[in-house]
């Protein structure tokens, strides 16, 4: 019996993705059932059966032995990044929605390019829409030094492929150290080579993990790596002694269209159901749909203190505008909402109870649920828990509060507008 447990609990650490493509989530585990058991869990996110619930709805495991270290600007970010790589010895993948051809891009091709140099294997996979604007030129350029480069879902080849997109951001060194977020490669997160003015860049979250969760990061690089015609490289199974050692709980939420959507939806709708005392979440591009409404209002009609925090200058107006769409139902049914303005806020970030944080690429909105390819870290981390509420709550003092009779109060061609654009919703 001993001997048949531990071979299932190998099976758990061996480098395949969860949840597996197709998965069909069971109807009480999605989103409008899932709520249900999480919020009769007698101690809420503090209660074991809280990460049981959370093993059922995704299939993965949580990783522990984790350190996690929280950065709030490009800068502070890519700096770590930088470092880390120049302390790799074998391996570097790199996965970015974004990567430009400026002063922070061309600061990773020479770092890359240095690695590759000292002979580790560095692998290179942007998406080809969200680096449009990238020249041909700078990706000849990285292949002349012996890194492998390849472009997700390259533009005008297979067009029924077009809408889908690679939007994570994903950095793994040597399979022990990771980095994640919301952050691009790209100068407007902040420069390495100087400080930046107040506003002029964008206000965004990243983690590094160094830890057991690391190795399952290099695994979802894998499988976007393969699809875009990369070479399988193989992956060691990781002991799952490894992940048992004291240290912060991780599991990897990673989604594609048709594998995993659901479920990371339905782990979102579980934090919040399972939320008794707060609810804080960071999004850049905001429209939730219905259910999404229900399952923030339910959680702030349970007394749990529900806060957004939104972009009040954004990059792309018809997003924020549809996010306007939902803001009365939202306000109607007790969720207090801020707009952020002191820059362009891109972070995508939850914390609840002090307890369970969740940073990634995922926005609140129907192509992150649909359409995009994406990697968020969900964390069981009280330190990383203070350190994300602390940043919050911060983040708020550059923030105007939307009041609900202020809202009703605003024009009627704002109001149709609003809703216009939340019906646009499903296709920006």
């Amino acid at each position: 019996m001993a001997h048949s447990r531990h071979r299932r609990r190998h099976r758990l650490f061996r480098p395949i993705l969860r949840p597996f493509p197709g998965h069909k989530l069971p109807p009480d585990l999605r989103v409008g059932g899932v709520e249900k058991i999480a919020c009769a869990l007698p101690e809420g996110l503090a209660d074991p059966g809280f990460e049981v619930l959370l093993r059922r709805i995704d299939g993965a495991p949580f990783f522990g032995g984790n350190q996690v270290d929280v950065y709030f600007n490009g800068r502070d970010a890519f700096g770590a990044m930088r470092e880390s790589g120049e302390a790799a010895e074998k391996e570097i993948l790199l996965e970015s929605y974004i990567f430009k051809d400026d002063s922070t891009g061309r600061q990773f091709l020479a770092s890359l390019s240095a690695a590759a140099e000292r002979g580790l294997t560095v692998r290179v996979l942007a998406d080809a829409l969200g680096s449009s604007s990238t020249r041909a030129e700078f990706w000849q350029e990285m292949e002349s030094h012996g890194i492998e480069v390849h472009l997700f879902h390259p533009m005008f080849k297979g067009f029924w492929y077009q809408p889908f997109r690679d939007h994570r951001k994903i950095l793994v060194l040597d399979r022990k150290v990771a980095f994640t977020g919301g952050m691009n490669i790209g100068e407007e997160y902040g420069s390495i080579r100087r400080r930046p003015k107040p506003g002029e860049t964008w206000r965004d979250t990243h983690v590094r993990v160094t830890g057991p969760a690391a190795w399952q990061m290099a695994v979802v690089f894998s499988e976007g790596w393969v699809h875009s015609d990369g070479e399988m490289f193989p992956i060691d199974p990781l002991p799952s002694s490894e992940a048992e050692r004291p240290g912060s709980r991780i599991m990897v939420l990673d989604s594609r269209p048709n594998r995993g959507q659901a479920e990371s939806a339905a782990a979102l709708a579980a934090i919040s159901a399972a939320a008794r005392k707060t609810l804080w979440i960071t999004n850049a591009y905001f429209a939730p749909g219905r259910r999404g409404i229900d399952v923030l209002g339910d959680a702030a009609a349970r007394g749990v203190d529900v806060r957004l925090l939104l972009p009040g200058k954004t990059d792309v107006p018809i997003v924020r505008q549809a996010g306007h769409g939902y803001y009365g139902q939202l306000l109607a049914r007790g969720v207090r909402i801020f707009e952020y303005q002191a820059a362009i806020l891109h972070a995508k970030t939850l914390v609840a109870d002090g307890l369970v944080s969740v940073v990634g690429s995922t926005n609140l909105d129907f192509r992150s649920f649909v359409f995009n390819a994406e990697c968020d870290l969900l964390m069981l981390c009280p330190t990383t828990a203070a350190t994300l509420e602390a940043a919050f709550l911060n983040d708020l003092e550059n923030a105007e509060e939307i009041k609900r009779e202020d809202w009703d109060r605003r024009p009627l061609i704002k109001k149709i507008a609003d809703r216009m654009a939340r019906w646009l919703s499903p296709f920006l």
